[in-house]
C-alpha cells in the first residue's frame, strides 16, 4: 500500500490468484451513473480530510488527487495532508492550489542508511497525525479518507470523532520483497499491524474486483465486505506538442500504421509477450506496420537497464530491426537528424512525455497490454478512451476494463481481446484484430469511450466515493475493545497519582468525569464514576 518497489509473486502466489480470473470476469458491473444526480443533492456538505504519504506523481497520487477534486466539485470541503510534496513534481491540480494541502512532517527522514523505508514511513504518518491533533485540527472533519499506508487509523479513531475510509490499492504485504528469512522475519510484525490498523476503519473500499479477492484472502481477520470503487480516467484531451509532433513524424511514414505497448521496463510486465507475438504475426512482414515499446527508465535502475539489453537481443534473435531512443535525450537537443527510426521495424522509447504518450494512443492501430495480475491497469482505459482496442492478458484489473470480443454476440460493446500470456495466442488475436478492422465489423471507437464514460470517468468514481460515504457518515461510531487499553492504562496511572499526592480531594475525579464524559464522550467515564463513588462514600 505504500512500497512503490517492484512487485514480485512467488510462483505459489501466481498459481494461487490464477483462479481469481474466473471470479472477476463474472462479476456483473451494475450502472453507477443513473443516480449520481439524487444521492450528491442529498447527501450534506462535509468537511473531508485525505491522508496519504507522498503527494508525488504516481498512480496512487492521481486517484487522490481526482477524488479530491470530485468531491470538492460536490461543495464539500476538501483538504490533503501528506507528509511530502514537491510543487514542482506534482499533479497540476496541487501545484495551481486547486486543492489545499498541507505537509507535515517533511523533515523526518525516510529511512536509515537506505534501509528500515516502512519503519520510517509508518513514523512519518503517525507524526502526521499527531501535528493535527496537537494542532486542534483533528476534530475539524467529518470524514477521513486515508490510502497506502494504515497506520495512523486507530491514532485517528481514538483522537477524532471523524469517520474513516481506507482505500486499499493492494495489501501492503504481498508487494514486500522477502527475498532472504531476515527480511521474512522482519516482515512479520509489520503484516499483523497492517491487518490490526485496517480494522479501525468504518469503510474499506478497493479499486478493482481482483483486488477485493486478494484482500479477503489477505485480511482473514477482517469481516467487512469491501466495495469496488475504480479509479477514474480524465476524459479531457490533452493538447499535443509541436515538438511531438514532429519527432514522431520522424519515426513513421506517413502510411506505416504501428502497435503499441505502454510498461515500464521491468521484468514483471512482461513486455517480451508483446515482442514475440508480434513477431509470430504476419503483421511483422507487412512493410507498412511497426511495433512501439515505450514506458518508464531510469539508467540508475538496473533492471531497466538489463531488462531493454534483454528486448533488445531478442529482436535481433527474431530478426526484427530495432531502434532505441532515449527521449528525454531528444527534448534536451530537439535535435530530429539523431532521433530518426524510419527503417526500423520495432522502436523502443524511453521515458516519454505525457504530450507523446497521448499522440501515440490516439493514433496506434491496438494497445498491447501484456502485465499479468496487475491490480488495476489504467493505460487500456487511456486507449479506449481514444477509442482504440486493447489485447491484454486474460488476469488481473483487465478482466474488468476490457470488455472481449465475442463474434456474433457483443460487437456493440466488445472493447478488444483478453488472452493467456502466450504468444501463440496473441498472435491470432492481432491477426483476427487486422481482419475485425479490414471489414469494419466493430466500432471500437465508440465502444471504448462509451465504456469509459459510464464506468470510469471522474463523475463515476466521486458518485462511488459518495455513495460509500452515505453509509458509513451517519451511522454510529465504532468503539473497540482495543481502544480502551491505553486508556486505561493512563487513568489507572492517573488515579493512583491523585491518591498519592492529592488524597482526600474529589476535585480531580469529578474533572476527569467531565473531561471524560464530555470530551472523549467515551464509556471510560464509567471508570471514574466508579472510582470516585468508591473513594468517597465512605
Amino acid at each position: 500500500m505504500f512500497l512503490r518497489g517492484p512487485i514480485v509473486f512467488s510462483a505459489a502466489i501466481r498459481k494461487k490468484y490464477t483462479s481469481i480470473a474466473r471470479v472477476t470476469n463474472k462479476v456483473k458491473r451494475e450502472p453507477i451513473v443513473q443516480s449520481f444526480a439524487g444521492i450528491m443533492s442529498e447527501t450534506k456538505k462535509l468537511s473531508i480530510a485525505f491522508v496519504h504519504p507522498d503527494l508525488g506523481i504516481g498512480g496512487a497520487e492521481r486517484l487522490v488527487v481526482d477524488a479530491a477534486v470530485g468531491l470538492q466539485e460536490q461543495g464539500h470541503d476538501v483538504i490533503i495532508y501528506t507528509s511530502h510534496c514537491d510543487k514542482s513534481h506534482c499533479f497540476e491540480e496541487v501545484k495551481s492550489g486547486l486543492l489545499k494541502v498541507e505537509v507535515c512532517g517533511d523533515e523526518l527522514p525516510t529511512s536509515f542508511l537506505n534501509k528500515f523505508y516502512i519503519v520510517f514511513a509508518n513514523l512519518r504518518q503517525l507524526y502526521l497525525v499527531s501535528g493535527l491533533y496537537f494542532g486542534g485540527k483533528a476534530n475539524k472533519h467529518d470524514l477521513y479518507i486515508i490510502d497506502q499506508l494504515s497506520t495512523c487509523m486507530p491514532l485517528l479513531h481514538m483522537l477524532s470523532s471523524a469517520k474513516l475510509m481506507f482505500y486499499c490499492h493492494f495489501p501492503d504485504q504481498l508487494l514486500a520483497q522477502r527475498t532472504s528469512l531476515i527480511k521474512k522475519l522482519y516482515r512479520i510484525p509489520f503484516d499483523i499491524f497492517e491487518q490490526f490498523t485496517m480494522s479501525a476503519a468504518d469503510c474499506v473500499v478497493v479499486n478493482s474486483y481482483f483486488t477485493k479477492t486478494i484482500y479477503r484472502r489477505t485480511f482473514k481477520f477482517l469481516n467487512d465486505d469491501p466495495d469496488v470503487i475504480y479509479p477514474c480516467v480524465d476524459l479531457s484531451f490533452q493538447p499535443i506538442d509541436n515538438i511531438d509532433q514532429v519527432f514522431l513524424s520522424g519515426l513513421l511514414r506517413p502510411n506505416e500504421r504501428y502497435y503499441l505497448s505502454i510498461n515500464r521496463y521491468e521484468k514483471k510486465k512482461n513486455i517480451l509477450l508483446a515482442l514475440k507475438a508480434f513477431a509470430l504475426s504476419s503483421e511483422s512482414r507487412e512493410d507498412n506496420t511497426k511495433l512501439i515499446i515505450c514506458g518508464g527508465y531510469d539508467e540508475r535502475v538496473s533492471e531497466n537497464v538489463t531488462y531493454l539489453q534483454e528486448l533488445q537481443k531478442v529482436a535481433d534473435d527474431l530478426k526484427l530491426s530495432y531502434t532505441t531512443i532515449f527521449y528525454p535525450e531528444f527534448r534536451k537537443t530537439k535535435d530530429l537528424r539523431n532521433f530518426t527510426a524510419l527503417d526500423s521495424k520495432v522502436i523502443f522509447l524511453t521515458s516519454i512525455s505525457s504530450s507523446l504518450k497521448e499522440l501515440l494512443l490516439s493514433k496506434m492501430e491496438l494497445l498491447l497490454y501484456t502485465p499479468s495480475f496487475e491490480h488495476f491497469g489504467i493505460v487500456p482505459l487511456e486507449a479506449m478512451k481514444h477509442g482504440k482496442p486493447v489485447l491484454a492478458v486474460n488476469t488481473g484489473g483487465p478482466l474488468e476494463t476490457v470488455e472481449p470480443l465475442v463474434s456474433g454476440a457483443n460487437e456493440n460493446e466488445a472493447t478488444g481481446w483478453l488472452e493467456k500470456a502466450d504468444p501463440k495466442n496473441w498472435a491470432e488475436a492481432i491477426e483476427e484484430f487486422k481482419c475485425i478492422s479490414k471489414k469494419g465489423q466493430v466500432n471500437f471507437e465508440k465502444n471504448g469511450l462509451r465504456r469509459v464514460e459510464k464506468y470510469y470517468s471522474r463523475t463515476a468514481m466521486t458518485c462511488s466515493f459518495e455513495r460509500n460515504i452515505e453509509k458509513i457518515i451517519y451511522a454510529d461510531k465504532q468503539r473497540y475493545t482495543w481502544e480502551l487499553l491505553p486508556a486505561g492504562v493512563i487513568f489507572i496511572l492517573l488515579q493512583l497519582g491523585f491518591q498519592y499526592f492529592l488524597d482526600g480531594q474529589i476535585w480531580p475525579y469529578l474533572l476527569m468525569i467531565a473531561v471524560t464524559g464530555l470530551y472523549f464522550r467515551s464509556i471510560l467515564v464509567l471508570f471514574w464514576i466508579i472510582v470516585t463513588i468508591a473513594r468517597f462514600s465512605q
